[in-house]
């Protein structure tokens, strides 16, 4: 990711001041979270990136000659800009849907490293040369190497109350200094506890122990021996699942917080105690005791080695690695730049770099916090210059980000399971994916354009260099993007495909001398890239609660005959059932999603939801893609919106404006799939049927969006503002629309035209925005 630089080669922080230059640090009302200290691999604290040096009106002369003008370093590679590029990292760390890690030094930094490397060395061999012993037998490996560095990498970060925090610390500076207590906390987020050793070392002991040869009372005896026992466990086999099933619900609580923890209770108590429910309650089964439990956690394909951790440990460890290759080739600030060059004489060169970017970025980050971070450290500036508010750029900035989940070919975790679930190529997710990727991006650039001509945006001259002639010199970067999709086309499976992907990447850094992969510089990917699959991992192996329960206990067919019975409570039409129902289930899993990882959202919404849909006709790619996007939606629903959040910490801007903000631009993305699974002719959107069907579809949902753009942004690109009534009108047109029939499609596109009318009218009454345009260098 490319830096903000200044032409004397200095770097400020990648993080522009939470405060937007020209208002002080302190305004009160700016309400968004400022990051948290990072701590240096020295142990010492560094505080989160400073105001100092970001682009604004009151920047000195001796940085910047022109008043107007941004640079983003291209030549300045190393030092100061690798500095950025970690604060811009560490940034993005703070807005994830895990905590923020430890940096870890020393010998312990070297036990890690080392771990991580041979995680991703067996991740690399099992898709060459699979294990003799079968895909469980690998998934144990990797549990065992996995789990025990996530109680090295996260800290425990456990608060006591109030009063008990106070008297400790009375009690310290009564017998100390007074700084110890400090001290201590603060080292305990650099460096690993005696209580996180013994963790580490349980980890591996659970862990390992199915596979391990050695007969310990009735119990052990090796791998063949322990699934034989499978339905009756021998009392070690049930201690060290149970300690297995405390170390996940703990390892998830330091990756993501106490929800999903307390989710897998949740579940887990349904489980033990839901023989006591009246059996005349639907959701009542016979009852299940705790060794049960364990076994279908411990010594079944449904529990904590079941498909969530199969994604994580055959695909999600790839593709994080390839992500993590890319970055440290250069190919992050190369989309950037690229995105920038293509809009830079456009009237909305600004709005249009910081869409442009989020895709390009989400095609190889699959994270959407992360994303809209490193698209804000560059494009704000562009943003603020334009005259965009702190909220609006943050509403567009999150919704871009969030598009890396989305966008092909690297789709977040959940589309893997999808594939597993379903049993299809991934490449087949891929394709499902496409036209609702394009539609939500399309919705996103309407409007920009629309808030440009109605808040009056100053057009910004970007100063670059031609797009051929950026694409002539580090183009190769899309080389191994296209190496996916190719390899995939011809029968390579997922696997296979990205590490190709990896190797190509790897031999076409060379091409440029600064970014070119050295031994130490792909040790540093491969350990970045298994590092950053450890929380997953966790989530991925907890899930596995969740889906044995509802395994075991038919939770999910109980559920969904309680969802369908609810819309059947309202209206006896068949039709009108399916509609409510899948309302009924988009809340559902919007709620769910604010409280856990996407991930989790979409293994629970599947196992619940799913079947609902499954049941009233809906066909199993629609159902599976219709949760996948809701899961996926959480990032930017209000109250939680990761990304949102993170975008509001780039631009300083009010928290609560921008996730309103985030959620007028993401809109489409939310109607979208009601679409294709409403109507038969909505499985055109996910390329499926003929031609007819696929341009039918993407077309009238492409009016729909186009609809629904105006009338959240009250204004008709090349005529004028639109009234209230407009908007009304425009609002019941784009969702008309949505119902993929002739009929509505009629209706739809009638109202749509009455509206467009209607602003014909008052075309008079519309403003102009400013036509100077502003000087920006990139």
């Amino acid at each position: 990711m490319s830096p903000i630089s200044t032409p004397d080669g200095s770097s400020p922080p990648a993080r522009p001041a939470n405060s937007p230059a020209g208002e002080p640090a302190g305004s009160t009302d700016r309400a968004a979270p400022r990051p948290r200290p990072t701590p240096e691999p020295d142990g010492t604290s560094r505080p989160g990136p400073s105001t100092r040096g970001a682009t604004g009106p009151h920047q000195s002369d001796a940085t910047t000659p022109h008043p107007s003008a941004v640079h983003l370093g291209t030549a300045d590679r190393t030092g100061s800009a690798d500095a950025a590029e970690r604060a811009t990292r560490d940034l993005a760390a703070q807005f994830e849907d895990e905590k923020p890690g430890r940096v870890l030094t020393g010998p312990t930094g070297l036990l890690l490293t080392g771990v991580s490397l041979a995680v991703g060395a067996l991740a690399l061999w099992q898709v060459f040369r699979p294990l003799s012993q079968g895909s469980k037998y690998y998934l144990i490996i990797f549990l065992a190497g996995v789990l025990p560095l996530v109680f090295l990498a996260y800290p425990a970060d456990l608060r006591l109350p109030a009063r008990f925090r106070a008297r400790r610390r009375r009690i310290d500076s009564e017998s100390t200094d007074g700084n110890n207590a400090d001290r201590d906390s603060e080292s305990t987020r650099t460096r690993p506890t005696a209580t996180d050793w013994v963790l580490v070392a349980l980890a591996a002991a659970a862990c390992l122990y199915p596979v391990l040869p050695i007969p310990i009372g009735t119990g052990g005896g090796g791998y063949n021996a322990f699934l034989d026992r499978q339905g009756l466990l021998a009392p070690v086999d049930l201690v060290l699942g149970t300690v297995l099933l405390l170390l996940l619900l703990e390892a998830c609580r330091r990756t993501t917080g106490w929800i999903l923890p307390a989710v897998c209770l949740l579940f887990l108590g349904y489980g033990y105690y839901g023989g006591l429910l009246p059996q005349s309650w639907p959701v009542a089964h016979a009852g299940l005791d705790f060794s049960q439990l364990v076994d279908a956690f411990y010594n079944s394909d449904s529990g904590f080695y079941g498909t969530p951790l199969d994604v994580a440990a055959s695909y999600i460890v790839l593709f994080t690695i390839y992500g993590a290759v890319l970055e440290l080739s250069g190919a992050g600030r190369f989309f950037v730049e690229l995105s920038a060059a293509a809009f830079r004489r456009s009237r909305t060169a600004a709005g249009r770099t910081a869409v442009a970017s989020g895709f390009l970025l989400g095609t190889v980050s699959g994270s959407g916090a992360a994303t809209t971070v490193s698209i804000g450290a560059v494009t704000w500036p562009l943003l603020r210059r334009a005259g965009y508010p702190p909220e609006r750029a943050g509403g567009m900035l999150a919704a871009a980000g969030v598009g890396a989940i989305l966008s092909p070919p690297t789709l977040g975790a959940a589309a893997f399971i999808i594939a597993e679930y379903l049993g299809v190529s991934y490449l087949q997710v891929l394709g499902w994916a496409t036209v609702p990727t394009v539609l939500y991006y399309l919705g996103i650039l309407l409007s920009v354009e629309i808030d440009a001509r109605r808040s009056g945006v100053r057009p910004v001259v970007i100063d670059v260099g031609s797009p051929w002639r950026l694409l002539a010199r580090f183009g190769y970067h899309f080389a191994s993007l296209i190496a996916i999709i190719v390899f995939l086309a011809v029968g390579v499976s997922a696997t296979r495909a990205v590490v190709f992907a990896i190797v190509l990447a790897i031999a076409l850094s060379y091409l440029d001398r600064a970014h070119r992969l050295t031994p130490a510089r792909l040790v540093t990917a491969l350990v970045t890239g298994v590092r950053g699959v450890l929380a997953v991992t966790a989530v991925c192996a907890a899930a596995g609660i969740i889906t044995a329960t509802t395994t075991k206990t038919g939770l999910g067919p109980q559920a969904a005959a309680l969802l369908i019975g609810g819309a059947k409570a309202a209206t006896s039409d068949p039709t009108l059932v399916l509609v409510l129902t899948a309302l009924l289930a988009a809340v559902a899993l919007s709620l769910l999603g604010l409280a856990v990882p996407v991930t989790a959202s979409f293994v629970i919404g599947w196992v619940i939801v799913g079947p609902a849909l499954l049941d009233l006709g809906v066909t199993a790619p629609a159902a599976a893609m219709f949760v996948f996007y809701f899961a996926v939606l959480s990032e930017v629903s209000p109250p939680t919106a990761l990304a949102a959040v993170a975008a509001a910490a780039v631009t300083g801007g009010r928290l609560v404006p921008t996730m309103w903000q985030t959620l007028r631009y993401a809109l489409p993305a939310y109607l979208t799939p009601i679409a294709f699974v409403i109507t038969p002719a909505g499985l055109g959107l996910l390329g499926i049927g003929g031609v007819q069907r696929i341009a039918f579809a993407a077309v009238v949902t492409a009016l729909s969006v186009a609809v629904l753009a105006v009338a959240a942004g009250g204004w008709l690109p090349g005529v004028g503002p639109a009234g209230v009534p407009e908007r009304v009108l425009g609002a019941l047109a784009g969702v008309t629309l949505l119902w993929l029939e002739p009929v509505p499609v009629a209706v739809g596109t009638a109202l749509a035209v009455v509206a467009a009318v209607g602003v014909l009218v008052r075309r008079g009454s519309a403003g102009r925005p400013s036509s100077e345009p502003v000087e920006e260098k990139l």
